[in-house]
């Protein structure tokens, strides 16, 4: 069953998810006569299927292969790109289409951002975590030595083609990891969200049963629509979508200290279980929700706790976060689940204290997940 998110805004467009969605394509990239075709080299053989599929519906499409991963988000590979579309004459009325994880989809969506102020991009995500994340809600960017997403732009796509299929051959910890931004969507607005990971986390720790199963479609279904709420209402992060940085502030610094070498959704998990017990140190959240936030992270197999010998390297990260204002630290927290609010510059003792809620004594600096 397929089914259809409309994101609202100044720009509205289709989130469709189901499986086998290579016909929907067409109809989201519209009237361009020229289409590129962006994807790192692991997804050749789905970016040539995607290819021939636009050139049998009359587009005249190239394809352009990146590196895996960050290595993508760079100011070099942008400009590879912006030198392709160059040399094929891209106009305005033209589109890219972006085929891969966030890293893909933030790389496609920036560079489209940016080539004559503003084309068309259609955003195909092939992983849990870009599906309910990074694809949907406008957010592109690309990183530079000094951290990840400070060069980017607001330019909300097309359209976002949601295939589930796709997910089966997800590596696990991978899969996993993402899952951890679909609990955020519980926490922050979707109590459901919880409950159905709670019931099903042997399908949803197997990417080929979860990939096949009505529960994943669902939850995609659900993370989406919770964005497509919140960005519909504020697309540049004035104020409401702050709550989808729930848990980030600390995950961010957890990335930066690491040096990117955590996946994304491993850090968030942390985040999550660390701001809920700042949360709690605060007086706004019960014992019964932070010990939630524990036990569904810990089934699906997350990481909930960190070593405990960084923090003047993770306060020294979060200062430089992009929700702090001067040297004022905001974090979005939990007044119950699917109440969230900010706390701003709270008491340091406290963000110690949660600190120490979430250190594991050893000082391993293995790789999580």
């Amino acid at each position: 069953m397929t089914t259809t998110v409309r994101v609202n805004g100044a720009q509205p467009y289709d989130v469709v998810i189901g499986r086998n969605l290579l016909g929907a394509l067409p109809g989201l990239v519209g009237e361009a006569k020229r289409v590129l075709v962006v994807h790192p080299a692991a997804l050749a053989t789905t970016a040539d299927a995607v290819i021939e599929d636009l050139r049998a519906a009359g587009y005249e499409t190239f394809g352009a292969e990146v590196p895996d991963a960050e290595e993508a988000k760079t100011a070099q590979v942008a400009a590879f790109l912006w030198g392709v579309l160059g040399q094929a004459d891209f106009t305005r009325s033209d589109a890219i289409v972006a085929v891969g994880g966030g890293a893909t989809t933030d790389l496609g969506g920036f560079v489209a951002a940016t080539w004559l102020r503003g084309i068309k991009v259609v955003q195909v995500p092939t992983t849990l975590l870009a599906m309910v994340d990074a694809a949907v809600g406008g957010k592109t960017g690309i990183n530079t030595a000094e951290g990840k997403n400070l060069v980017g732009s607001f330019h909300p796509p097309a359209g976002v083609l949601c295939d589930l299929a796709a997910l089966a051959s997800m590596p696990k910890h991978d899969f996993v990891a993402g899952l951890a931004e679909v609990v955020k969507c519980g926490f922050i607005a979707d109590p459901r969200i919880l409950d159905l990971v709670e019931e099903n986390v042997e399908t949803l720790t197997d990417p080929v049963r979860a990939s096949e199963s009505e529960v994943l479609a669902e939850l995609v279904e659900r993370a989406v629509q919770v964005k497509a709420d919140v960005v519909g209402e504020d697309l540049k992060e004035a104020g409401l979508r702050e709550i989808l940085n729930y848990g980030h502030t600390f995950a961010h610094a957890i990335e930066n200290v690491e040096r990117y070498q955590w996946r994304h959704g491993a850090a968030v998990s942390v985040g999550m279980v660390y701001v809920a017990e700042l949360a709690r140190l605060a007086g706004k959240l019960s014992d019964e929700v932070v010990d939630r936030h524990r036990s569904i992270l810990t089934s699906l197999g997350l990481p909930t706790t960190y070593r405990g010998d960084r923090w003047e390297r993770l306060l020294t990260a979060m200062r430089r976060d992009k929700k702090t204002r001067g040297d004022l630290l905001r974090f979005v927290v939990l007044e119950g689940v699917g109440k969230p609010t900010r706390l701003e510059g709270p008491d340091p003792t406290l963000l110690v204290a949660a600190y120490a809620e979430v250190s594991r004594d050893d000082s391993s600096t293995a790789i999580v997940l």
